[in-house]
């Protein structure tokens, strides 16, 4: 609970701290890495997904939640140790330096969003408590895409008493429903497979405060975590050679979001705040810089924590709309000062009440040596390494990726740049030495970091959704617990994952339709050796 401007003690002080290159999927030669006797160059190299800075061989049910080398050799160690607290640990109203979740919050810690470090899963219900529900709900206006102002981006459903969730998540339901697509689930020689897709709802009555948008034009979607190991090398890629890829892409005929990319150069909104750092994180590319995009925001706005670049409380997106309706609020009203009782009072309950929601001055709850220890665990944590690709029929599914053209969007391989983060919130300096920086390193995510669209039934807001990368994901079983892929979890495999990626009658041609054909003229062997190697990397 915010009951205080009195910034307790924390508990753990850390002890630490001292003080793209453009380029086209190419056959590899190595020099420094020895590849096992009678195989390709390349299976060393590719083998070090996160490059020499940032590749874990941990292949057990740990294996995202490792430092990179980078980390360990900058001795940062225990200050990763530390930012990990803070991940897994569960915030609660006042007990520093876990403290938190107020007035309204969407989950009470970081991992239960991520299971073992990854992919939220696929569920049947949404309940901020249960493990493993990564999912964030997206409440939007169908007529303009644009979302419901008197909710947030990521809207909160739970809430600490005398205040009320701003959803009741009592009342969502969530429906899974069978899909047949254009070949009847079913390849050529008969092997077949299912496809699910999930049908929100949420009554009017579910809202707290009063909605701007007609409520028969919303429309409510879900979208799930995704995994966030090797996010600091994603971060590292060099913006130029971000930009040659969407100019590559253009030139090449694909359709590209105009909201990032006007034909020959950057639109103006595809950065985020106050830097020149390209749009890279999350589905919908909303955030640039690693400094101020999922995690480092999450911890803000998922569980509500203050901190001294982010005194405000995440509310709506209008925030007056919950702050009026609170303010206006009799319960609310009767309990505010049991639960601020420090709280300046004017005599008027409904002003302190909309004073105190939107303040934008309130006490730091997470220190900034804890907030510094967070991001080095965040931007410190590692890739795990590709495994068996000496097996031929590993070697064999990754011919086939290429040939069907899935590298096209799932690019292999990056060369990162300098490293010169940057940061919209100006916690962190361009040349600032307390995170971990990886330069020069050749990484194998998988992915174009481009947004495009598959036209799935009940899709993305929008429509289009940023390549997802694939690296690590075969490990998720072990580490996660589940294998489920896409925005939302419809995917239970990789088989329906890529089917999924075929859509043609959902207003528009799949962006990878040609490469799902290409999938269906190969024989169940092959198939099977393209989802082996998915699992490989």
């Amino acid at each position: 609970m915010k009951k205080s401007f009195i910034i307790l003690a924390v508990a753990l002080l850390a002890v630490v701290m001292s003080s793209c290159r453009d380029e086209k999927e190419e056959n590899i030669t190595t020099a420094n890495t020895n590849p096992p006797a009678g195989q390709p160059s390349w299976v060393a190299e590719e083998t070090l997904a996160g490059g020499e800075l940032g590749t874990t061989f941990n292949q057990s049910a740990s294996a995202y939640e490792d430092p990179t080398p980078a980390t360990e050799r900058a001795g940062m160690a225990t200050a990763f140790k530390y930012g990990e607290f803070f991940f897994e640990h569960t915030v609660t109203q006042n007990n520093p330096p876990f403290n938190g979740l107020g007035p309204v919050y969407v989950r009470s810690s970081c991992e239960s969003c991520h299971p073992g470090y990854g992919h939220g899963r696929r569920m049947e219900r949404y309940r901020a408590d249960d493990w493993a529900n990564g999912y964030l709900l997206v409440v939007y206006n169908k007529q303009t895409n644009g979302y419901e102002p008197s909710v947030a981006g990521m809207p909160q459903t739970k809430a600490v008493a005398p205040f009320k969730a701003p959803i009741d998540e009592e009342k969502i339901s969530i429906q899974w429903l069978r899909y047949t697509d254009e070949w009847g689930n079913r390849f050529d020689d008969g092997e077949s497979y299912d496809l699910i897709y999930p049908e929100v709802s949420i009554p009017e009555d579910a809202f707290y405060a009063p909605l701007v948008t007609p409520y028969g034009q919303l429309a409510f979607r879900l979208e799930t975590t995704i995994g966030i190991y090797g996010t600091g090398l994603i971060d590292a890629i060099d913006d130029d050679s971000l930009k040659a890829q969407y100019q590559r892409e253009h030139d090449a005929g694909a359709d590209l979001n105009p909201a990032f990319w006007a034909g020959a150069d950057w639109a103006p909104t595809a950065f985020y705040g106050n830097t020149n750092h390209p749009k890279r994180f999350t589905y919908a590319l909303t955030r640039g810089p690693l400094q101020d995009a999922p995690g480092s925001n999450a911890i803000w706005n998922i569980t509500n924590v203050t901190r001294s670049n982010k005194r405000s409380h995440y509310l709506s997106l209008t925030p007056s709309i919950y702050a009026d309706a609170s303010a206006n609020d009799p319960d609310v009203q009767a309990r505010f000062y049991q639960y601020f009782p420090q709280w300046n009072k004017s005599g008027d309950p409904a002003t302190d009440i909309r004073n105190y929601l939107l303040c934008d001055t309130l006490p730091a709850e997470m220190s900034d040596q804890d907030y510094v220890n967070f991001m080095i665990w965040h931007r410190g944590l590692a890739v795990p390494a590709a495994r068996n690709l000496a097996d031929a029929q590993v070697q064999r599914g990754r011919q086939l990726f290429r040939e069907m053209g899935c590298a096209s969007c799932h690019r292999p391989s990056w060369t990162t740049g300098k490293d010169e983060f940057t940061d919209p919130t100006g916690f962190f300096s361009t040349a600032d030495s307390r995170l971990p920086r990886y330069p020069h390193q050749k990484i194998w995510p998988y992915s174009d970091f481009v947004q495009h669209r598959l036209f799935m039934k009940n899709d993305i807001r929008t429509g289009w959704c940023r390549t997802t990368p694939l690296w690590g994901r075969g490990l998720a079983p072990l580490c996660s617990g589940h294998g489920d892929r896409l925005h939302d979890a419809r995917a239970r495999n990789v088989i329906e994952a890529i089917m999924w990626h075929g859509c043609k009658d959902q207003g528009g041609t799949s962006d990878a339709r040609w490469t799902v054909e290409n999938f269906r003229k190969l024989s169940k062997a092959d198939r099977d050796a393209v989802v082996k190697f998915i699992n490989a990397i």
